[in-house]
C-alpha cells in the first residue's frame, strides 16, 4: 500500500504591514501626550497661581504649532523629491497632524469660554473690543470646514480641485493664528516671531515650488 502524502492546506499569505505603518499612530500619540499632561497637571494642581490661563495658552500654542507641522509635510516631501529621495511619511502624517491641530484650537476655545464663565454675549462683546479675539475665532471656524472634509470620500464628492482649493485656507488658518499669537503676546514676542518666520518659510519654499512645476510645465 503506497502512502499517500498529506497536503496542507495552503497557508494564508502573511499579512504585510505598509511601509511605516507605525507613523501615523505614533504621530498621534505624540500630538495628544501634551493635552493628557495638561489634564494631569490640572487635575493634581501644578498649573500654578492661574491655571486657566496658563492652559489656555498651552493649548494655543499646541494648536498652531501642530497647524504649521501639518503645512510642513507636503514642502517637505517636495523638496525630498527633488532630491531624488522618495518620503511618504510627511502624506501619511499631514491629515493627523491637522486635526489635532483643530482638537487643540477647539479645547482653547473652551478654556476660554471657560474663563468667561460660558457667556456667549461676552465672547461676542470681546470678540468685538479686542482684535486678536475676532481673528482667533476667524481661523477657528474657518478650520472647521477643513475638518468636516478631511475624510478620502470628500475628494471624490468635492472632486479634488474644489477640495485642494478648500483645503488650502490652512494657509490663510495658519497666518491668522499666528496673528491672534502675535497680538495676544504683551510682552516677550520670541514665541510669536518664531511661527512667523517658519510660517513665512514655508510659503516661500511652496511660492518657489510652483514657480518651477509652472516652468517646467511650460
Amino acid at each position: 500500500m503506497t502512502r499517500v502524502p498529506v497536503t496542507s492546506r495552503a497557508a494564508a499569505p502573511a499579512r504585510k504591514l505598509p511601509a511605516n505603518a507605525w507613523v501615523v499612530p505614533a504621530t498621534l500619540v505624540g500630538a495628544l501626550l501634551p493635552l493628557l499632561v495638561l489634564f494631569a497637571d490640572a487635575f493634581s494642581g501644578r498649573l500654578g497661581a492661574n491655571p486657566i490661563q496658563r492652559s489656555e495658552q498651552q493649548t494655543g500654542v499646541l494648536a498652531l504649532s501642530l497647524i504649521l507641522l501639518s503645512l510642513s509635510a507636503t514642502p517637505l516631501r517636495l523638496l525630498a523629491a527633488r532630491a531624488n529621495l522618495r518620503l511618504l511619511w510627511p502624506a501619511k502624517i499631514r491629515k493627523t497632524l491637522g486635526l489635532c491641530g483643530a482638537l487643540y484650537a477647539g479645547v482653547h476655545l473652551v478654556i476660554y469660554g471657560l474663563d468667561k464663565g460660558f457667556n456667549p454675549l461676552g465672547l461676542i462683546t470681546d470678540a468685538v473690543k479686542r482684535p486678536y479675539i475676532t481673528v482667533g475665532l476667524t481661523a477657528l471656524l474657518l478650520l472647521i470646514p477643513l475638518v468636516l472634509t478631511s475624510r478620502k470620500d470628500s475628494v471624490k464628492r468635492l472632486g479634488f480641485e474644489k477640495w485642494q482649493r478648500l483645503h488650502r485656507l490652512s494657509y490663510v488658518i495658519a497666518a491668522l493664528g499666528v496673528l491672534h499669537f502675535w497680538w495676544s503676546v504683551k510682552k516677550d514676542h520670541t514665541g510669536p516671531l518664531i511661527a512667523l518666520v517658519v510660517l513665512l518659510i514655508l510659503f516661500g519654499v511652496r511660492l518657489l515650488l510652483q514657480n518651477r512645476a509652472k516652468r517646467a510645465r511650460a
